[in-house]
């Protein structure tokens, strides 16, 4: 059949079908336009579970059937009131300063000359920014001791703290990362028995304040760059396989605060402004 016997389409009737043949084409999955990120249906990110600590007072009392006894209900209400938490607990996590990591043993293992001016660098920005701290923690890994002691040297009420130190913060191997990364490449049972021991760090660090703290408190701790980064992911609800994913300069400063609701926020994230270039580094000498 000849092209001549067709009469052209007119400029209403090529619109009209070339907006159909778009609307089809947009109705197939593989050319599917998200109009808005917030909507539920193309929002995948589960939601924040505020009981994650599991110390909301709702979790704590067992709640009853009948709503409508007025006495029960009250006592009820009381019952919530005495575990519910107050106060933010802000935790403040310091990696620490630059060190020799060709040491043969743990105590050869001491901070760079640049690694204690790191420290003390931190030190005196904690002084400026007036921090209180209410508690301070250490890795029993010589760097972080070193590190510590240097940093709260430079604050007038660490003479008035008690520096605790505990084993579980240690560095090591918290989960097989995804995806894997560089040239570390530890046996596959290190995750094994280090994974236990940092997230078994992480639940005693990591949770809401205990309903007779009143006063907002501040904990200080000083450990090492794979177990701040895992408790990020933990305390932000990220996948956990996540922690190798970002870096993390030495004696930086990571902020976390956790709310009386469960709520979690990190103010601060490696931060090392205070520093000079010269003085911002990742990696340990003898990498």
């Amino acid at each position: 059949m000849s092209w001549r016997y067709f009469k052209p389409f007119s400029s209403v009737s090529y619109y009209t079908i070339t907006g159909a043949s778009l609307y089809f084409l947009l109705k197939d999955e593989k050319f599917k336009i998200v109009e808005n990120s917030n909507k539920s249906e193309t929002n995948k990110f589960p939601e924040f579970d505020l009981n994650w600590d599991h110390r909301a007072e709702t979790a704590l009392v067992k709640p009853f059937k009948d709503g409508s006894n007025a006495s029960k209900q009250k006592s009820y209400s009381e019952k919530l009131e005495k575990y519910r938490s107050r106060a933010v607990r802000h935790i403040l996590l310091i990696r620490h300063g630059q060190y020799f990591l060709n040491g043969t043993t743990d105590k050869e293992r001491v901070l760079t000359q640049l690694g204690r001016e790191q420290a003390k660098m931190t030190g005196n920005r904690l002084k400026e920014l007036d921090i209180k701290i209410t508690e301070a923690v250490v890795s029993t890994m010589t760097r972080a001791k070193e590190t510590a002691n240097i940093l709260l040297n430079q604050l007038p009420q660490a003479k008035q703290l008690e520096l605790k130190i505990d084993s579980i913060l240690e560095e090591g191997a918290p989960l097989g990362p995804e995806p894997k990364f560089g040239s570390w490449r530890p046996m596959e049972y290190q995750f094994f028995v280090d994974g236990a021991r940092i997230e078994a760090a992480f639940r005693k660090y990591f949770h809401r304040a205990d309903p007779e703290q009143i006063n907002d408190s501040l904990t200080l701790i000083v450990c090492h760059a794979n177990v701040i980064r895992y408790f990020v992911c933990r305390a932000l609800q990220w996948p956990p396989e996540a922690w190798l994913r970002f870096s993390l300069h030495h004696a930086s400063i990571t902020w976390i605060s956790i709310y009386p609701n469960g709520e979690v926020v990190m103010k601060m994230y490696g931060d090392a402004g205070h520093m000079p270039k010269s003085h911002v580094t990742t990696r340990n000498i003898g990498d």
